[in-house]
């Protein structure tokens, strides 16, 4: 990571930041996007002055658009990103309403869309694209279906612009954690309470949530040049949920 350039969106509590930390550690130049006022200041705080920290939401169309923009105010070229930005709401199917929809896949999907649409020209050749998915995208989860949906379609997005970028030295790949300990648990709103935790605790094969560290670590191998020859290809971070 020495000398590299990364962004990292929704990069300022959990894997995002564990992510932006990992990557400092190992010489990175870090940039990190988020929306709340107080997380970012804290990001600040925990990644220091050298961290460039940028105020955008990603389930905004009109910042997805201009990140790349925001972006090359701060840093020529990136050599990579990892569009992590990501909302999780748990509602049964008779209770989800268009909002949970549209809250859902604005920022899941659409925010992940066009901000790699609006990065491509200032992502250098080499550099290499990870996405944050879901272990959700392949099970059948109750109460997930929408979250699911925006998961699975970037897993196919994942597979799709990595043969779209490839031309352009962009490589992209998916990273799909499974249950980790982040501030998500606290945010999902529509029906979990405070037996979720514990539930999704107890499904992985090691019973026990994962950290941001160990998504981390992955990420930061797909954004190095030891993955080159790693395109359009989902990696698991799951504890072995799916076979639980």
């Amino acid at each position: 990571m020495k000398n590299k350039t990364i962004l990292i969106t929704g990069g300022t509590t959990g894997i995002g930041l564990a992510t932006a930390q990992l990557l400092q550690s190992e010489g990175a130049q870090v940039i990190v996007t988020g929306r709340n006022p107080d997380t970012l200041a804290s990001a600040k705080s925990v990644l220091g002055s050298k961290a460039i920290i940028i105020k955008s939401d990603s389930a905004s169309l009109a910042d997805a658009q201009a990140l790349g923009a925001e972006v090359s105010k701060h840093a020529a070229k990136l050599d990579g990103a990892f569009l992590n930005a990501g909302i999780a709401q748990f509602v049964p199917f008779a209770d989800t309403t268009p909002k949970h929809y549209e809250d859902m896949f604005n920022v899941n999907v659409r925010g992940v869309y066009f901000q790699l649409q609006s990065l491509a020209a200032i992502l250098a050749n080499p550099s290499s694209v990870v996405i944050t998915a879901s272990v959700a995208a392949q099970l059948g989860l109750a109460t997930a279906s929408i979250y699911a949906a925006t998961k699975a379609a970037i897993v196919s997005l994942g597979k799709t612009l990595a043969v779209e970028l490839a031309p352009q030295g962009i490589r992209v790949n998916v990273v799909s954690p499974g249950p980790i300990k982040t501030p998500i648990f606290g945010k999902m709103g529509g029906h979990a309470d405070s037996g979720v935790e514990d539930y999704m605790a107890s499904r992985p094969l090691v019973k026990r949530l994962g950290t941001g560290d160990e998504v981390a670590g992955l990420v930061s191998y797909l954004l190095s040049d030891k993955s080159s020859f790693v395109y359009g290809s989902e990696f698991l971070v799951d504890g072995g949920v799916r076979f639980a």
